[in-house]
């Protein structure tokens, strides 16, 4: 390959510093790179991207693009390219296009001391944005509500927006793990499942709490009991050069012990940064990948029971020489 189309935002934004870069493409040569983008961003590109910038209407990139790689093999990020924007490389770049994955990705797991600094103060926002909106959790108010006051907290706090559209699920609505936030009205003897998070300079954090409002039932005392103990299992197992299936397994075996393995789907967790999921995983099938020094990960075990409700806790941690370092501050505690 002597060539790459880089067509994800999050990479673009990675590799130049562009902070708009659901409308650019950047082609990234053995000698150089370019940005490409339109007319709207002439200023913007500019002042920010670290690489060349091309401004041009987008039917006429190609023909810029062409004579720079003319006669070699040109790699295209397969898993974001449609197959229209595919037709449009073949014709217009007349080349050899080769499909690839996860070319980037590894560079973008490994976080830099600024990037740490950055999620720090993401996941700040965050925790301080919750704390000012926790008491308005009681009987009688709509998770809709909750989530909306949440985010404008975080936005007063210093966030440019919420990473993700934020959940608020209450009673039942619990055992789906992305809820979102509806009408329906929080009730006394209920759990509430909150997942949120903070935007700060292109940069995410994630966090997920499970609160009890009222007096809550023994089952739903066992289920968020057993959550936050394989939750604490699993943090004090990473470290550095572990294997992301194993970090897995040490919370869903604890979970499986305790009758729930049915309802304990998804993985134990996942990198963030640009992007609000990235890699490495901890997963079931990361079966290969290891920890590194400088990753950022989520540790977020839950049990998810349909029609009685759901549990999950979630922190994001920075993977260290010495073990881990928490991101995600909230209070959590055994109920």
């Amino acid at each position: 390959m002597h060539a790459l189309w880089v067509a994800k935002p999050a990479n673009i934004r990675y590799l130049t510093g562009f902070t708009s870069p659901e409308d650019a493409k950047l082609l990234v040569t053995e000698s150089d790179a370019v940005l490409y983008t339109d007319s709207r961003y002439t200023v913007q590109a500019e002042q920010e991207s670290r690489v060349p910038v091309h401004i041009a209407r987008w039917d006429a990139v190609y023909e810029h693009a062409k004579p720079l790689v003319t006669g070699k093999n040109v790699g295209f990020e397969a898993d974001a390219v449609v197959y229209s924007a595919f037709r449009g490389l073949l014709e217009g770049l007349e080349t050899t296009l080769r499909p690839v994955e996860n070319v980037i990705e590894p560079l973008r797991g490994v976080k830099s001391a600024a990037e740490i600094e950055t999620l720090k103060r993401a996941a700040r926002i965050a925790d301080e944005a919750l704390e000012a909106t926790l008491p308005m959790l009681k009987p009688g108010v709509a998770e809709r509500d909750v989530a909306l006051e949440l985010e404008m907290q975080m936005r007063r706090c210093g966030a440019e927006a919420a990473a993700f559209d934020i959940t608020v699920a209450s009673g039942e609505r619990g055992a789906m793990p992305h809820g979102g936030a509806s009408t329906r009205v929080v009730n006394d003897g209920e759990l509430v499942t909150i997942d949120w998070g903070a935007r700060v300079d292109g940069y995410h954090s994630d966090c997920t709490r499970t609160f009890a409002v009222g007096e809550i039932s023994s089952e739903l005392k066992q289920m968020y009991n057993t959550v936050f103990d394989a939750q604490q299992r699993a943090l004090e197992a990473i470290r550095a050069g572990a294997k992301c299936f194993d970090m897995d397994a040490v919370a869903r075996e604890f979970i499986t012990a305790a009758g729930y393995g049915d309802y304990f789907g998804h993985s134990l967790g996942h990198s963030v940064g640009l992007a609000i999921h990235e890699t490495p995983n901890l997963s079931f099938r990361a079966k290969e990948e290891r920890l590194e020094v400088g990753n950022v990960v989520t540790v977020e075990p839950g049990i998810y029971v349909p029609n009685v409700g759901g549990v999950r806790i979630e922190d994001t941690v920075v993977v260290t020489e010495s073990g881990i370092e928490f991101l995600t501050h909230t209070p959590k505690h055994r109920l």
